[in-house]
């Protein structure tokens, strides 16, 4: 008995203590759970959070971009993005059973080809998918295209809200303003790209406690943050001109390349620019021209160059309107080829100022080997900011390049070829003669705000130099304006009636491979040009590259329809359109009195008037009413209304009419005027000759080239120069 219960005490002895070590390890595992608050590498404290609490985003938005009146350039929306739920387990109607008819109605909506939709939604399925995207065309979809997809009913289709980068004027600026990126790893394009610091968001989130119970906000409460807003320069109205005169030429002439800029010459404030190839930023992976021409595109300008020529030897004392010269033809030296005129019989001996007009490159080499010297030419050319970059806040800019090896160099760059030079750089230095030998910095950026307002970044007007005086830069825009207004100057076509513009045009050569092309159209168009010619406003700079022209049409023909629609409307805009006061001053400087010829016979009238712009309407023996009036001041070119005694009346020929000249004609025919366009008339309806009654309607289309225009073609240098001047 007694053996058998000492066994049993040692048994109890041996429990008691396994259960005070099982004991002991149980209170150590709790301790240790207690203050780690992990078990097996798990955060306790998180898994209980990740159970009873959930977390929302709280969406924020990128930064606006507008132009200098507030109109919204780029923005965010609502977009959407199609997820496709393959799982069963979701239930009859809540996954995708027909694979094949749900492929058949989607893939045409998110341009996908049904086979490749098919195969996908297969191999989701085949790999056991819940749910799967559907690829980049089928993300930030439109409302539009959203309410399609859900007008189908797909069973399994849904939709998931988002943000996407809205571009509401689509291609518009489209190099400035650039594109989202909407890949995380391809970097976004244009100011998107360069001022993604100041225009990316960041979200916030919220959690609440799954009994419903909010957290403590102090928490679990982050408030998203807005990007920054950006203000440019850009005025969404010029723009929209220079977009649609571009559009237009790209459609008629198929040129290889376009650049156009606008740019306040008091403030460098740029207000308009474009290039072709564009782009529209809401159509992702269809960019055929990712580089700004405007700013990156250096290429040898043409006789754009030559008005810094110019205005360096005037500045110098070496140029006399009155000096006379030989054109035609110039040596350079004994290794070179001549410098040619492009009359190459040259024009005889001629004055400078004509020899400017002319667009002489004979005149542009002599002033620099003969006269103002290799070096001092060049350091001009440096101080206009040429071979340096203006430091405009856009990426991609190049700085072009002085070429300074040999005689012939200076001799070739003082009418635009060897040295190149941006389009931009052209701008920066043409204020510098607008504005009274002041240069202004070209900027884009007007300011940026972050989303409580307060003011991150401002741009501001800087001088960066003076190369010439207030008194040579007058000089040089008297000689430019006799470019556009002389009989042979090269600008006729930029004569445009009311706004009294100077400039220079360019003809330049391009080189490739080795040489330079030859041939009609095969040339680099340009002007450069500003208005109003007593204290310009507006630099414009356009160039059309190799366009496709007819043996009638010159490079002007294209370059002049955005150079005049950008213009005019910038003078509208600045409010430097021609008024009746101005044009009425300008009748007495060059105009005419209008004589009385109502109650006349219409035979009689048309010969006293012979050699004005005389429009008859009606049929009638005798004249009932004119306009002008008598005594009236009248320009040469304005038309000269007079409508007859016959009972019937036809449209005129209204083509190359000003819009105020067809609103004279309505006016006094009471005619319902509907309009499209700027400039001159270019197509009508009803056509010349239809009879026309009071209140009807009569719809005439504008476009910016003067019609008609004689020009003196300026085609410089045509010649091949693949030899060595060495």
């Amino acid at each position: 008995m007694e053996i058998k219960r000492a066994v049993t005490n040692k048994r109890a002895v041996v429990l008691l203590f396994l259960f005070l070590a099982v004991f002991v390890v149980l209170v150590g595992r709790i301790a240790y759970i207690q203050l780690t608050k992990e078990v097996k590498g798990n955060d306790l404290v998180a898994m209980a959070e990740e159970r009873y609490s959930r977390s929302e985003v709280l969406p924020s938005e990128r930064g606006s971009i507008s132009d200098r009146h507030g109109s919204v350039l780029a923005e965010d929306i609502p977009a959407y993005h199609v997820l496709a739920v393959l799982s069963e387990n979701q239930g009859k109607g809540n996954y995708i059973e027909d694979i094949e008819r749900t492929a058949e109605q989607l893939a045409p909506i998110i341009q996908l080809e049904v086979e490749e939709l098919t195969r996908m939604l297969t191999d989701g399925k085949d790999e056991g998918r819940y749910q799967i995207e559907l690829g980049p065309t089928s993300r930030y979809l439109s409302f539009e295209t959203k309410e399609t997809i859900q007008d189908l009913k797909l069973p399994g289709i849904q939709l998931e809200e988002a943000t996407r980068r809205y571009y509401p004027n689509q291609t518009f600026a489209s190099h400035v303003i650039g594109q989202k990126s909407i890949n995380e790893d391809i970097g976004s394009i244009g100011l998107e790209g360069r001022l993604d610091e100041f225009l990316a968001s960041t979200d916030g989130s919220i959690e609440y406690s799954r009994l419903g119970r909010l957290n403590s906000p102090a928490e679990n409460i982050t408030l998203p943050s807005d990007g920054a807003s950006v203000q440019l320069t850009l005025d969404t109205r010029i723009q929209a001109s220079m977009e649609q005169a571009m559009s237009q030429v790209e459609l008629e002439f198929s040129p290889e390349k376009m650049t156009a800029i606008a740019a306040d010459a008091k403030t460098g404030e740029i207000l308009a620019m474009s290039n072709r190839p564009s782009f529209n930023p809401n159509q992702h992976g269809q960019i055929e021209n990712y580089l700004n021409y405007a700013v990156a595109d250096a290429v040898e300008p043409g006789s754009t160059l030559k008005m810094f020529t110019v205005a360096a030897a005037i500045e110098e004392g070496y140029f006399q309107d009155d000096h006379y010269f030989q054109s035609g033809e110039y040596e350079i030296d004994l290794h070179s080829n001549p410098v040619r005129d492009v009359n190459p019989e040259g024009w005889g001996e001629i004055s400078y100022e004509e020899g400017v007009h002319r667009s002489s490159n004979v005149l542009m080499s002599k002033l620099v080997l003969e006269d103002l010297g290799i070096e001092p030419f060049y350091q001009y050319l440096e101080d206009f900011g040429f071979s340096k970059s203006t430091g405009i806040d856009l990426s991609q800019e190049s700085a072009g390049k002085l070429e300074k090896g040999r005689r012939s160099d200076a001799a070739r760059t003082a009418f635009g070829q060897t040295s190149t030079m941006t389009p931009i750089q052209l701008v920066q230095a043409a204020t510098a003669i607008a504005n009274g030998g002041k240069m202004m910095k070209p900027y884009i950026v007007q300011e940026i705000k972050d989303d409580e307002g307060k003011v991150l970044q401002e741009g501001s007007s800087e001088v960066v130099g003076e190369p010439i005086s207030a008194e040579t830069a007058a000089h040089v825009r008297d000689l430019l304006r006799g470019v556009v207004t002389e009989e042979y100057g090269t600008g006729r076509k930029y004569d445009i009636q009311g706004v009294d513009v100077l400039g220079k045009t360019g003809t330049a050569q391009i080189a490739e491979q080795g040489g330079y092309l030859n041939g009609h159209g095969q040339y680099l168009y340009s002007f450069l040009g500003m208005a109003p010619y007593e204290d310009p406003e507006i630099v414009v700079y356009v160039s059309v590259t190799k366009p496709n022209l007819t043996t009638e049409q010159s490079g002007n023909d294209p370059v002049s329809m955005i150079f005049n629609a950008v213009m005019q409307s910038s003078m509208v805009y600045l409010d430097l359109e021609p008024n009746e006061e101005e044009l009425l001053e300008e009748a007495e400087e060059s105009g005419f009195d209008m004589v009385n010829v109502v109650g006349e016979r219409t035979t009689y009238a048309t010969e006293l008037l012979e050699d004005k712009k005389v429009i008859v309407v009606g049929e009638g023996d005798r004249i009932d009413y004119q306009e002008p009036a008598e005594g009236v001041r009248v320009l040469n070119d304005e038309p000269i209304l007079l409508i007859t005694d016959g009972e019937s009346r036809a449209l005129p020929d209204m083509r190359g009419w000003s819009r105020r000249d067809v609103l004279k004609m309505t006016n006094i025919l009471d005619l319902e005027l509907d309009y499209s366009g700027n400039g001159y008339v270019v197509q009508q309806s009803p056509v010349a000759g239809t009879p026309i009654s009071e209140g009807e309607a009569l719809q005439v289309h504008l476009e910016s080239t003067v019609p008609e225009e004689v020009e003196e073609m300026e085609e410089e240098q045509d010649q091949t120069e693949t030899e060595d001047d060495s």
